[in-house]
């Protein structure tokens, strides 16, 4: 009888344990770090998130946020994200777009790309949604 609550005991702690550790890595975002946020021409709030807050050479993963002025999710249906670096010298113009999927919150989506190579690159940022469509770029350094 000892020998059985020990064990129930052990799976219940095991088993809070798993849950925990899956709830807790499950919410979209929970520890994304603003990289940059703009409002568009329709009073949207773009932000772009990473792990670090900072765009990175190489492979990373990447939140796309969008809020109304109240701060609200906005109703987005569809984003594109692409990171364009200009043509310099002989070195043609580069894009690295980003994979956008979308998360169980209104106007969130989540992503991965590849940066190329460090340097200056404008994000280019592609909506729609209920209130229609938009487009929003910005600057960012890559690292």
């Amino acid at each position: 009888m000892r020998k059985t609550k020990t064990i129930l005991i052990f799976t219940l702690i095991f088993t809070l344990a798993t849950l925990g550790a899956a709830c807790g890595s499950s919410s979209p975002g929970g520890d994304m770090k603003p990289i940059q946020t703009k409002k568009t021409d329709d009073n949207l709030t773009v932000t772009l998130s990473n792990d670090t807050g900072k765009l990175k050479n190489g492979k990373q993963e990447l939140m796309l946020a969008f809020t109304d002025a109240s701060g609200n999710p906005a109703e987005i249906s569809a984003a594109s994200l692409n990171f364009m670096m200009p043509a310099m010298g002989t070195m043609a113009e580069m894009n690295d777009p980003a994979t956008l999927t979308t998360t169980g919150t209104p106007g969130q989506f989540k992503g991965s790309v590849t940066i190329e190579m460090p340097g200056e690159w404008q994000a280019q940022i592609t909506y729609e949604g209920k209130s229609g469509k938009g487009k929003v770029t910005f600057p960012l350094t890559a690292n």
